[in-house]
């Protein structure tokens, strides 16, 4: 089960943090990838790493908030592969504030980064999928996306977060007839370039720990079998769902 020979990942945000270790979770299962992030020169360190799997890898430089570059890569990817199985909407950012003090470009930057992003890189990928009426999209949202919080003011990610969540519902009712699933990841507290500085204080920490009830971060690798699950030919009839891996976060 889950064998992913012969279909191609398109992985946004792949240079680095829950990108990067997804991307490296569907080499080991066969897929070959295709990687967009910004930073071209750290796509092919992670193509070097990725190849060792025995599974090929087309790196290219991509603004997920340019609608040019996402055009642009999508037809490259078909040039090269000639279709695209699975889309993972990785990529993301944020300006971190709350409703009181968020500036507009604060506001606009995370919105076009975390949400408009996966619609545009959706619309390019899905219309390739489309073409040969199979697809697994997943996106990767946050368990912010579902639930407010008390300790870091950020209204901008949660609704940015949040509203990945109903465009996923959306696109999947939309989507069905072409035989594109269209699902949700919601991610707790993991490391990244852009969480470890907080993550590692030791005031968050303690309240990880009052507030996430495994007590811990999510490990690297343990939001992949989740992602595995939704890209596999198995999770056929699974469509719209929204799947947090947060340690039991949201469930209290």
């Amino acid at each position: 089960m889950f064998n992913l020979k012969e279909k191609v990942a398109v992985i946004t945000g792949a240079s680095s943090g829950l990108g990067r270790q997804m991307a490296k979770g569907f080499a080991k299962q066969g897929a070959d990838l295709v990687l967009l992030a910004r930073r071209l020169e750290r796509l092919e360190e992670v193509k070097k790493e990725l190849e060792k799997f025995g599974v090929k890898v087309l790196p290219i430089k991509c603004d997920v908030t340019s609608t040019e570059d996402i055009n642009n890569a999508a037809k490259l990817a078909e040039k090269e592969f000639k279709h695209v199985d699975i889309l993972i909407n990785c990529a993301g950012s944020s300006k971190d504030k709350g409703v009181l003090d968020m500036e507009d470009d604060e506001w606009d930057f995370t919105i076009s980064t975390d949400l408009t992003s996966v619609f545009k890189v959706t619309r390019a990928f899905a219309n390739i999928m489309k073409k040969n009426n199979y697809g697994r999209i997943i996106n990767i949202a946050s368990m912010y996306g579902l639930v407010g919080n008390d300790e870091i003011p950020t209204i901008a990610y949660h609704s940015s977060k949040g509203g990945v969540v109903n465009f996923t519902r959306a696109a999947a009712a939309e989507l069905a007839k072409y035989n594109i699933t269209v699902n949700a990841i919601c991610p707790g507290y993991f490391y990244t370039e852009l969480t470890k500085e907080v993550l590692d204080t030791d005031r968050f920490q303690a309240f990880a720990k009052t507030h996430v009830p495994m007590k811990r971060y999510g490990n690297e690798g343990e939001l992949n079998a989740g992602a595995i699950f939704l890209a596999s030919d198995e999770a056929s009839y699974v469509t719209g769902v929204i799947l947090p891996i947060d340690g039991g976060y949201t469930c209290v």
